[in-house]
């Protein structure tokens, strides 16, 4: 048996949850997996709670399991006084539930910014710093750019910066228990709204995981088309983003190429699926919109023009030296802090941590797809750039196969009866920027908790690592490397 299983044997299943297992596990059982974790024989998905429960997801190998243990006093070991990529969630999950995670040092608040009730807020405390001759920066949470709003409190020495603190939770929505008692339709329409830039992947993970609690399979057809928004997702994301890194690199023509083909990739969307975004088009149990013949000979010109334009603009940037000046040995992540903190998407994979959702995890239709996955040792910003460039070619790639092998037939709709039991279900979805993860429960043929979660949980505390060592006016190009969603951490 493997470590997974172990721990999950020493608890109580839950006959309920599907795909993967859960377990009910006392206080030893919970110490267990986060011993795991520590040891790095676990990697954490994602850490959430419930009024008089805590849960953890978990990640071996390709086996994935959630353990839950009850807490009715409110009180629970803690999982990041010996974990660190829990301690964020685990702040979340006290501010939302009042939950404490006994151990856990840095007991400020992270979600709630003082509002929450009637006492005056409290000046949030960032960490000290000590040594000669330094000063703070402080940037933020209102930006210059049209962008989400975040702060960033920079301590630097000279223009180098020694330690870079964030402060997130300004675009909390409440996602979580907005969720709880809303019929599907609502529901699916909300996952889609966490983070626009992934709606897709949201839309998808949600789907997944309510046709995992119900049982019930959408059609073929909806399936391999759910892959393919998938995949035009990712282009026009990576597209964008590879633009918007050489712009902060000072090299505009770079963002001026990539923008058009973003808006080419974007229009012949919006032509497809009648939305940019193909925002509400996946719902639980197949999807809203089907592609016609015409449809179909638009998206293949489009993989035309993908083909004939993205050779050039790689060798641009590859042989602008101005451009590698900037991008080559900048915002360095260590391997092993990405395999530590779990971190998904291009960042990991820039970082040596060979994971991704579609392939490690096999879900339909790629468990039947060819694709490479690009894995990358040097962890700076040029390796999440060619990341994401290696992964456009080989979306593309995975265009064409979609559209030769798309089965005929009808792409389902909205489930209309979900049931009355509960149901519990699971889902993890490959998102641009890394994997999303949807955990729900159904009773009653409504959505009594879900969770989600953003690959961005993980990956901005590895920012603040990465841009250690540099000159504040790298920090631009480091965040854009990164791109992580506010919308999607904040929830």
């Amino acid at each position: 048996m493997s470590v997974l299983s172990d721990l999950l044997a020493a608890g109580q299943p839950i006959a309920a949850h599907r795909p993967w297992p859960r377990a009910q596990v006392d206080a030893e059982g919970w110490r267990a997996v986060v011993a795991a974790l520590a040891a790095g024989d676990l990697t954490l998905l994602s850490l959430w709670g419930e009024p008089g429960t805590v849960h953890m997801a978990v990640l071996a190998d390709r086996d994935v399991g959630v353990v839950s243990l009850p807490c009715p006093d409110g009180h629970y070991p803690s999982v990041g006084a010996q974990h660190p990529p829990a301690i964020r969630l685990e702040r979340a999950v006290r501010d939302l539930f009042g939950t404490q995670p006994d151990g856990l040092r840095d007991t400020r608040p992270w979600l709630d910014h003082g509002n929450w009730s009637d006492e005056p807020p409290a000046r949030y405390a960032f960490l000290p710093v000590e040594g000669e001759a330094l000063h703070q920066i402080p940037v933020g949470p209102v930006h210059a750019g049209i962008i989400e709003p975040g702060h960033f409190r920079f301590t630097c020495d000279g223009e180098t910066v020694v330690r870079l603190e964030q402060r997130l939770g300004y675009t909390h929505k409440g996602v979580d228990l907005l969720m709880g008692g809303a019929p599907l339709a609502r529901a699916a329409r909300l996952a889609g709204r966490v983070s626009g830039d992934s709606t897709v992947a949201y839309a998808l993970a949600f789907a997944r995981a309510v046709e995992a609690a119900t049982g019930i399979e959408p059609p073929p057809r909806a399936v391999w088309l759910r892959a393919l928004m998938a995949e035009l997702e990712r282009i026009a994301n990576h597209v964008g983003d590879v633009g918007a890194v050489c712009n902060d690199a000072s090299f505009a023509i770079m963002q001026a190429h990539t923008a058009a083909l973003r808006e080419r990739v974007l229009r012949t969307v919006a032509e497809c699926f009648a939305h940019r975004l193909m925002m509400d088009r996946i719902v639980p149990g197949g999807l809203s919109v089907d592609l016609e013949p015409r449809q179909i000979e638009r998206l293949k010109e489009l993989i035309g023009v993908l083909r004939a334009t993205m050779p050039p603009l790689v060798r641009l940037y590859e042989e602008t030296p101005s451009v590698q000046d900037r991008t080559v040995s900048s915002g360095f992540l260590r391997p092993a802090l990405a395999r530590q903190f779990g971190a998904g998407g291009f960042v990991g994979r820039a970082s040596g941590r060979d994971f991704d959702a579609r392939r490690d995890l096999a879900y339909a239709p790629y468990e039947r797809l060819q694709f490479p996955v690009p894995v990358r040792q040097d962890g700076d910003v040029n390796a999440r750039v060619w990341i994401r460039l290696q992964e456009i070619e080989a979306s593309v790639a995975l265009l064409d196969q979609l559209l030769a092998g798309l089965p005929a037939g009808s792409v389902g709709g909205l489930i209309a009866h979900p049931g009355q039991g509960v149901m519990e279900g699971l889902a993890v979805a490959e998102a641009f920027r890394g994997d999303v993860l949807v955990w729900l429960r159904l009773a009653g043929g409504v959505v009594e908790r879900c969770h989600l979660r953003d690959a961005s949980w993980f990956q901005w505390p590895l920012l603040e690592a990465a841009a250690e060592g540099n000159i504040v006016a790298d920090f631009p190009l480091c965040n854009k490397s990164f791109n992580c969603s506010y919308s999607g951490h904040d929830l």
